[in-house]
């Protein structure tokens, strides 16, 4: 099979991260305040998903998924000096839009005055939301029919918690991170080398919402018996989830015709320390070359990647021209990964 290096090479053109943003809530939420509602505690918390605090959305306004989304974009088009009318397409990734219709993206589109009537798509592929708007991104900037894509994971979890499960609530929070994706220079060293969708509807009731949807309708007894909030099996998320994330990687990887010490950065989905730990260990990449943030936000699903991208470059880890590994992996299941250079 021929790889993806080489019939990336046949495409008019490459496709590069121009910028990043990101936006998270005020209200910060700590393991402690989470031991006043449920039985845990601070130490209970982080040894089993390395999980400080997390982020939660103001439910009064100003703080809803394209409302961050807004904040995040209007700091990435700063950044790479461009206005909101330059933008080709905007790819929502998220499973909390703010409306069942209209799609969150021109929900956005609006809120950031674009009026240039760009494509608008909205995905739900859960935590894997960003890297398959990435990916999305990347084919059709390589086509040559766009030139400039706005990628958004933005996430409003703390709607879907069960704040009463202690299973559920102690791993997610809110948050938003954004990357524009544009047409890279014949002569520039940034580029998206390789690219790998993938799903296993098979593993659907690992972690999964029925209800709410056109097969249940939400009722008010869901309500009442707490029914429609998001629900998980850890313990088989963990097995396939680790397994997933190295195989994708070592795929990326290959298809790039790269080694794994060719890698810089491994930016994984932030779901548990455990998990990131795991992947990290299979892979044979160091921890010190593994970004992590789940200590601050917790899961925040599409938004994890992004984000955690994001302040890695603020902290001046990640610099123009290393080699990057996004790798990520969700409820459907879904997965998927990036390697580019940045």
């Amino acid at each position: 099979m021929e790889s993806s290096k080489n019939i990336f090479s046949a495409l008019p053109y490459q496709s590069k991260i121009l910028s990043t943003g990101m936006y998270v809530p005020k209200k910060i939420v700590t393991n402690n305040d989470l031991s006043k509602i449920v039985e845990t505690n601070d130490a209970w918390i982080k040894e089993r998903t390395g999980i400080s605090e997390r982020r939660i959305c103001s439910t009064e306004g100003g703080e809803f998924p394209t409302d961050m989304a807004k904040y995040a974009t209007e700091a990435a088009l700063k950044e790479a000096n461009l206005a909101a009318n330059d933008l080709d397409m905007i790819i929502f990734a998220s499973v909390t839009p703010d409306y069942k219709l209209p799609n969150s993206s021109t929900v956005l589109q609006t809120k950031l005055g674009i009026t240039n009537k760009c494509a608008c798509l909205d995905i739900a592929v859960a935590c894997s939301g960003f890297v398959y708007g990435m990916t999305l991104a990347n084919s059709l900037i390589q086509t040559g029919v766009m030139k400039k894509v706005l990628v958004v994971g933005s996430e409003m979890l703390s709607r879907e918690v069960d704040w009463s499960d202690r299973s559920i609530c102690i791993l997610f929070g809110d948050g938003c991170g954004v990357a524009i994706i544009g047409r890279a220079e014949p002569d520039e060293q940034s580029r998206i080398l390789s690219t790998t969708l993938g799903g296993d509807g098979s593993g659907k009731e690992f972690f999964d919402q029925p209800i709410g949807g056109a097969v249940f309708p939400i009722k008010a007894e869901h309500i009442e018996s707490g029914q429609h909030f998001m629900r998980m099996k850890g313990g088989e998320m963990f097995k396939v989830a680790t397994r997933t994330l190295a195989q994708n990687a070592k795929k990326v990887i290959t298809d790039a015709g790269l080694n794994l010490k060719d890698v810089d950065w491994l930016v994984p989905h932030q779901a548990n320390i455990r998990i990131i730990e795991t992947t990290g260990q299979i892979l044979g990449i160091p921890p010190e070359k593994v970004i992590v943030n789940i200590q601050k936000y917790g899961n925040t699903s599409a938004a994890t990647v992004p984000m955690a991208f994001h302040e890695a470059i603020l902290e001046g880890k990640i610099k123009r021209g290393d080699t990057v590994l996004f790798d990520a992996f969700g409820a459907g299941l879904t997965s998927g990964a990036v390697l580019f250079i940045y």
